[in-house]
This record gives structure tokens, sequence and C-alpha cells, in this order.
């Protein structure tokens, strides 16, 4: 007969309690967001990883579990993420005269990360299979999983690499922008959202609508990019 601690343990083990552990530690992200103020460290998304990666240790679940247990989650990132199509659709005014230096300046800024990634762990000795892996940083979590298989890389790595850079790039980013005196809203948009992702343009969101807009837009031909550009690179890289 199992004791009322092995039968707790088993529930929290379950496809519901992972779910709720993983929710309860993106509230409690927010929560901690609320009482910093807004503080750019206090990500809920940092901390929900942070509540996430103690609670499954602890319960000795491994990720392939843990990811088939908490599907619906990801399954409504697909709706979230075309739902960031909504404050842009606010500031399409803002995209007159815009469009091409955005473009052109998506373009480059993909091939930058994307040679500069390569090169950089070339030079500190990282073998191929981990260029490769590097390769699609800049693109979103689903993208880069899917460039880095079909280049030989190693996926989970390239989604965990993904997720660390959207994070860093969302607490540090709106103050390197301060920094470097970029005040326009669009720009400081398509900064963060091309390197932070979803995390980024959220950020962005908290900010100011029309930074939030442009990061979600960013976010998207960056992704778009990467995809067209990282096969075409692969030739002369590697």
């Amino acid at each position: 007969m199992s004791s009322p601690l092995d039968a707790a343990l088993e529930v929290a083990r379950s496809p519901l309690g992972l779910l709720g552990v993983t929710l309860v530690g993106y509230q409690l992200g927010r929560w901690v967001q609320e009482r910093t103020g807004g503080h750019a460290a206090a990500q809920p998304v940092l901390v929900a990883v942070a509540v996430v990666g103690a609670a499954i240790t602890l319960l000795d679940v491994d990720y392939p579990s843990y990811r088939s247990a908490t599907e619906l989650v990801a399954f409504w990132l697909g709706p979230a993420t075309v739902a960031l199509a909504i404050p842009l659709h606010r500031q399409a005014d803002r995209l007159k005269g815009f469009a091409v230096p955005m473009l052109v300046a998506v373009t480059v800024g993909a091939v930058v990360s994307i040679v500069s990634a390569v090169l950089l762990a070339r030079a500190l000795g990282a073998d191929e299979e981990l260029e490769r892996t590097l390769a699609p940083k800049a693109a979103t979590t689903p993208v880069a999983i899917a460039v880095t298989e079909s280049l030989g890389g190693i996926p989970p790595l390239a989604a965990v690499l993904v997720i660390l850079i959207g994070i860093v790039g969302a607490v540090i980013g709106p103050s390197t922008l301060n920094l470097l005196r970029v005040r326009d809203r669009r720009a400081r948009g398509l900064a963060i959202g091309a390197v932070s992702h979803g995390v980024g343009a959220s950020r962005m969101l908290r900010e100011d609508e029309t930074e939030g807009a442009f990061a979600g837009l960013s976010m998207g031909l960056t992704a778009l990019a990467i995809s067209l550009l990282v096969p075409v690179l692969a030739l002369v890289l590697f």
C-alpha cells in the first residue's frame, strides 16, 4: 500500500501535475516581476525555467516525459505568436517609409548572426556539429530546431540556446539600446525581436505597444530570413 507521500509524488509526476507546475512557475514569475516593479532581471520565463527545472529534477522526471505532459502549452504557443499581429495591425501606419530599411536590416542582421556564431565557435575550438547547432540561434525555437536538424546539428541544444539567448536579450537588450541612445521605438522593437524572439517581444510589449508590435514583426521576419539564408551560407561556411 502506497504512502500519502508516494501518492502525492505520483500526482505531481502526472501530466496534470506537471502542467500545474509549469503554470505555477510562470505565475510566480509574474508575481516576482510585479513585486520588483518590473525589474529587467525578473522575467517570468526565467523564473518559470528555474522552478520547472528544480521540480522535474526533484521529481526525477526526464525531459521527454515533461515535454509530452505539457504539450498543451506548446500547442498554444502558435496562436499566441499569431496574436502578436494584433498590436502590429494597430501600428500599421508606422510602417510607412520604414518597410525597405526594415527588410534590409533584418536580412543583414540574420547574415551577421549566422556568420558570427559559426566563426566565433570555430575560433574557440568547437567542432562542426556545434557550429551547425549555433548557426540558426537567432530564429524562434521551432524554426531553429528544424533548421538545426536539417544541418546535422543538435536540435535539443539549439532549443536551449535559443531560449537562453531570448532571456538574456530580454533582460539586457532595452538597457543596451538606451546606452546606445536608440530612441526610435520601431528600431528598438526590431532589434529586440530579432535576437530575443517571443520572450523579447513580451518584454517590449510591457515597455511600449509600438516596440512590442515591431518586436513581433521582427521575430517572424528573422525566422524567415534564417530559414532561407542558413542553407545558402552553409555551402560556404561548412
